[in-house]
């Protein structure tokens, strides 16, 4: 019969051996490949960071009058705003904001510094008796300490406060008066730039992404300069009132010093936590010294009271939704920031976390709905 011969059934050819780009395929395809290549993106990002920082490191005196300038900026951005919209020229709002913004902390920075620096040589022999008092009590006391033990951790604290390559540069470059008007002139130019052409800038730097994420690196952008401008203000204003309730209660104690003292709290309370306390401790040295341990346990209680007041009632008043970042997040931030760039460091460290986790926050939620 025809067709049911051998030559009839057709040959099955053998598969061809997959490709090398198909085996890499497959073998990126699974749960550990797709884990795998998180890792490697993430690596990368590191490695980004890493270089970004670094670059950043070598010209600090170009990078702290940026950032310093940005936050500023997005602390004075609602006035400028708000000028223009009532009728005011944009260059003239933007002039008469730059203006008085400078007067402004040229006034409090220059009055406090003043005040402080009069009473300087008294703050620091009534601190240094007050050091001592307490080096002899915790030698004598219960849990007896030795001096070599007790200076080995005053060595440690001032490596911290004065580690990395940044904080090296960033203390050098305070001790030179050159560097340091160079910088305050540098950033009072950025800062202008900045309010003049703030929008300019920032849409000539989303232009180089993809068009399909310029709109949401745009919503990122408005939603950082509202948690930087929000952070700023509430700042103030939380430190601002810490100074008055540390002031009127050292000047009912009788503490001497009361007032540079006082200025001397308002200026800690730009560094969250760390900052308050440690101005508050030289308030509970001079009260030591002065009045007696009473005293001192009075102030001391006072600034509890005051920082009490100051996480429950000011900052959920006064910073809203601005700051939801937790208090672990934020000492982590002062530490690289410290260890980094030293005091300016600190005072930026906590703003830029802020507006860190509000750039993920916004790019996650985004990504979610996107997907």
């Amino acid at each position: 019969m025809a067709g049911n011969g051998p030559s009839d059934v057709p040959e099955v050819s053998p598969a061809p051996p997959p490709s090398f780009s198909s085996r890499m395929a497959l073998l990126w395809a699974d749960g550990l490949g797709r884990a795998g290549i998180r890792a490697i993106q993430v690596l990368a990002l590191v490695a980004l960071s890493w270089v970004a920082v670094t670059v950043a490191a070598r010209v600090p005196l170009v990078t702290i009058p940026v950032l310093i300038a940005l936050v500023l900026a997005s602390a004075i951005a609602p006035v400028v705003r708000w000028l223009a919209a009532h009728g005011w020229p944009r260059a003239a709002a933007v002039l008469a904001s730059f203006l008085v913004i400078l007067a402004v902390g040229a006034g409090i920075v220059g009055g406090i510094v003043v005040l402080v620096r009069q009473q300087a040589g008294a703050l620091a022999t009534r601190a240094e008796a007050g050091i001592a008092q307490l080096q002899d009590f915790i030698t004598t006391g219960p849990v007896a300490l030795s001096r070599e033990q007790i200076s080995a951790a005053q060595t440690e604290f001032q490596k911290f406060l004065s580690g990395g390559n940044l904080g090296a540069d960033a203390l050098t470059g305070l001790r030179t008066a050159g560097e340091i008007a160079a910088g305050t002139v540098l950033t009072a130019v950025i800062l202008f730039f900045f309010l003049k052409d703030g929008e300019k800038i920032r849409g000539f730097l989303i232009g180089f992404l993809p068009a399909s994420r310029r709109g949401r690196a745009q919503l990122a952008a408005d939603r950082s300069i509202v948690v930087l401008g929000g952070y700023v203000r509430g700042t103030l204003v939380i430190a601002a009132i810490d100074a008055v309730i540390v002031l009127v209660g050292l000047l009912i104690l009788r503490v001497p010093l009361a007032v540079p003292l006082a200025a001397v709290v308002f200026l800690g309370g730009f560094v969250p936590i760390i900052g308050a306390t440690a101005a508050g401790s030289l308030a509970v040295l001079v009260a030591l010294v002065e009045n007696g341990p009473v005293t001192a346990l009075v102030v001391l209680g006072l600034l509890i009271v005051a920082h009490q007041f100051e996480h429950h009632i000011l900052q959920p008043l006064f910073m809203g939704r601005v700051l939801r970042i937790h208090g672990l997040v934020i000492i982590l931030a002062l530490t690289a920031g410290a260890t980094l760039a030293g005091v300016i460091g600190a005072l930026l460290a906590v703003p830029l976390a802020a507006v860190g986790w509000t750039v993920l926050r916004t790019l996650a939620a985004h990504g979610s709905t996107d997907s």
